[in-house]
């Protein structure tokens, strides 16, 4: 394997003899510094919690180490694949996740944790289907409007087939129950559709059903209108409804400007439930500040911005089934990360959504780099196709 950077545009070319995979070094740099941020964060928040439940301080820092270096070969694996074979695999691949979603509700089969069957356990590894559906979702939607396009931008059957089709997914999903990622995969699908071009009034009408139907699923079911209630007022009852946010925002109170230092923080120890999953966040707000806060959220922003950048160049050349997967992987981390991030600081109600690439978890470490391999294949097929990286700014320019 000979590595190559190319030159101005800061481009690493990966070559194997003949094949050559164009790294997007911005990109590669943002998803590194979340990963290894993460792991940190995540050592902290659990050093008490590995000593309390398995005799062990470093058991979930060196369960998330395998489960990055997993991550890592998964990434590997998708990133070796043409995006053709993504392409034609949408539909079987689409099947394949409505099956996980049924297995999981079979007595025996699903993991219960919380009350809530969201996991498969696999060769030790827990799961979360809902996460792998996502990036599924994802490519079942760039395929069916690349193959659609005409009937998206005219007609309503453009919109309501692939819609259909995963209200079924989020069916099943809301019987585990998790409506945090019914509502992203539907918000991913909407914001999908409406870059391919489907006509605002139909969007719009799209968009107040799906705003509607939110709506009466929290109204018609007590915990989550019990969640959102206490999101509105957690003081009202800071024991019991209310514990969770108030803690949250107390970490994020003692964080002030630069923290109170790594491995500080009090209020992981036993007061912030799911301190290393959920609520990362607020612990890295309370041991790094709001410097350290902001720092998360440029590099979550550098993706987002990147994957649309990679987005419009493939749109530009014509290859729309790489430009919606990379719309869509923009939408999908931007959207969870905001959401994650809205939780911990008392902007969203509570939804139960891991933050991308830093909260402890197999199932979402595995596919979250999972889906940031199938971004950098994107770009990499793209450059090729311009001539190369050293091309690629002149390609970028000619394709605006």
């Amino acid at each position: 394997m000979k590595t190559q950077v190319a030159g101005r545009n800061r481009g690493l070319v990966l070559q194997w003899g003949h094949r050559r995979f164009y790294l997007d070094t911005v990109l590669l740099g943002a998803s590194m510094g979340i990963l290894v941020l993460g792991f940190i964060m995540v050592a902290s928040a659990s050093l008490h919690l590995g000593e309390k439940l398995a005799n062990d301080s470093f058991y979930f820092p060196k369960h998330q180490l395998v489960h990055v270096f997993i991550g890592m070969l998964a990434a590997v694996f998708v990133a070796s694949k043409k995006l053709e074979f993504w392409e034609k695999s949408s539909m079987p691949l689409f099947l394949f996740g409505l099956i996980l979603l049924v297995a999981i509700l079979i007595p025996g089969l699903g993991v219960k944790v919380n009350g809530s069957v969201r996991w498969l356990s696999l060769a030790g590894v827990r799961i979360q289907v809902s996460e792998v559906f996502k990036l599924i979702a994802v490519v079942y939607m760039a395929s069916f409007i690349t193959h659609h396009l005409q009937i998206v931008r005219t007609s309503w059957q453009g919109m309501l087939r692939p819609m259909m089709m995963l209200m079924a997914a989020c069916v099943l999903l809301l019987k585990e129950p998790d409506f945090g990622s019914a509502a992203v995969i539907m918000a991913v699908a909407l914001g999908m559709l409406y870059l391919a071009g489907a006509r605002l009034l139909q969007f719009g009408v799209l968009l107040t059903l799906a705003g509607v139907g939110a709506g009466i699923l929290v109204y018609s079911s007590a915990y989550r209108l019990k969640r959102v209630l206490s999101f509105q007022d957690p003081w009202a009852d800071p024991l019991n409804t209310g514990f969770q946010l108030t803690q949250a925002l107390i970490a994020f109170g003692r964080g002030e400007w630069v923290g109170v230092g790594l491995g500080s923080s009090v209020q992981k120890l036993f007061y912030l439930p799911e301190a290393h999953t959920d609520f990362l966040f607020s612990v890295i707000g309370e041991e790094l500040g709001l410097m350290g806060a902001c720092v998360v959220i440029v590099f979550f922003a550098i993706i987002v911005w990147r994957a649309f950048v990679i987005g419009k160049l493939a749109e530009r050349m014509d290859n729309r089934f790489a430009a919606f997967i990379a719309y869509g992987l923009g939408l999908w981390f931007g959207l969870q990360a905001f959401i994650n991030m809205g939780v911990n600081m008392g902007m969203l109600p509570t939804k139960g959504l891991t933050l991308p690439l830093m909260s402890y978890g197999g199932g979402s470490m595995i596919v979250m780099c999972s889906a940031l391999a199938l971004l950098f294949r994107v770009r990499s097929e793209v450059v090729e196709a311009s001539g190369g990286v050293a091309r690629e700014k002149s390609a970028w320019r000619r394709a605006s």
